[in-house]
């Protein structure tokens, strides 16, 4: 997969307060903005928002 700034690798972590992180890629034109995604956190058992650090 070709490295592109359009794509940038960001790090998401939970809202919990667990410490648990996600790494993924978003495209910076539809979501400018700070990421925040619904994913599973292992630790506190259940779906929460990871919310994307920079």
């Amino acid at each position: 997969m070709a490295r592109t700034t359009n794509r940038p690798v960001v790090t998401l972590k939970s809202t919990a307060g667990t410490g648990v992180t996600y790494v993924t890629r978003k495209s910076r034109r539809n979501d400018p903005d700070r990421l925040v995604l619904r994913k599973y956190d292992p630790v506190a058992g259940e779906h929460v928002d990871f919310r994307e650090e920079r």
